[in-house]
C-alpha cells in the first residue's frame, strides 16, 4: 500500500500542497516564532509557499500574526525571504 503524502494549505495563496514543498513557519511554547526547515520543532506551524508573491500576500494581510496570534519579529521576515530568494537560485 503506498504511504500517503501530507498535504497542508499555504496561508498565502490558499493552495493544497504537499508539506515537503512549503516552509513551515513555528512558534514554540515558550512565545518564539522561527523557521523550521525540517518539520520537527515543537509548537504551532504555519505552512507557507516558497514564492515571493506568497510572502508578500502573506505580510499584507498579516495571516502569519493572526495564525500566531503574536506579532512577527523582522528577523523571521528577512529569514523568509532569504530561504525564497535562495530556492529561486537552485531551481
Amino acid at each position: 500500500m503506498p504511504k500517503t503524502i501530507p498535504v497542508r494549505q499555504c496561508l498565502g495563496c490558499r493552495e493544497h500542497k504537499p508539506k515537503n514543498e512549503l516552509i513551515r513557519v513555528v512558534r514554540s511554547p515558550e512565545g518564539e516564532i522561527s523557521l523550521d526547515f525540517k518539520g520537527k520543532k515543537p509548537g504551532r506551524g504555519a505552512y507557507v509557499c516558497p514564492a515571493p508573491a506568497c510572502l508578500k500576500k502573506i505580510r499584507k494581510s498579516r495571516a502569519l500574526e493572526r495564525a500566531f496570534s503574536a506579532p512577527l519579529p523582522d528577523g523571521v521576515w528577512e529569514a523568509l525571504e532569504a530561504q525564497m530568494e535562495a530556492g529561486d537560485r537552485d531551481g
